[in-house]
Parts: C-alpha cells; sequence; structure tokens
C-alpha cells in the first residue's frame, strides 16, 4: 500500500526527493502514514479546502479495504 501512495504523492509534488513516508501500525488492522513532502509544496497535497487530502485518503482507504485492513494518513508539516 506505500507504494501506491508514494506514486500518488510523486505525481503531485516536483520536488521528489523531499518525499518522506513513515509507517507504523497502530493496532493489528491499522497503518497510519505521516507523508512528508518539501514545505513549499504541501499545498499541492492538501488542495483547496483539503479536496486532494480527502481523496488521497479515500484511494488509500478502497486499497486497505481489499486486504481488510484499515488506513490513515497524515500530512505532517516541518
Amino acid at each position: 500500500m506505500e507504494e501506491i501512495l508514494k506514486v500518488i504523492i510523486e505525481n503531485l509534488v516536483d520536488n521528489k526527493e523531499a518525499i518522506s513516508i513513515e509507517t507504523t501500525n497502530k493496532d493489528e488492522n491499522t497503518i497510519v502514514f505521516k507523508v512528508k513532502v518539501a514545505k513549499d509544496e504541501m499545498g499541492r497535497i492538501i488542495g483547496k479546502q483539503g479536496k486532494i487530502a480527502h481523496s488521497i485518503r479515500a484511494i488509500m482507504r478502497a486499497a486497505a479495504s481489499r486486504e481488510n485492513k484499515r488506513v490513515e494518513v497524515e500530512f505532517v508539516d516541518d
């Protein structure tokens, strides 16, 4: 699932080297992805009124449901 998220994020930003995705398990059925990108590109990931961020989370929930998992995507700003 991390690969799906990485492909989505890479296609939204210009500075692909600044992408960092940290994966942790909240519990046995929940995976948490913490996404960091360059500070000036955070707006591209979130989008107007959070629409892109909401869409990314929806795609990841759909991918996780195929594996009977739950997923949370957090966008971390340093």
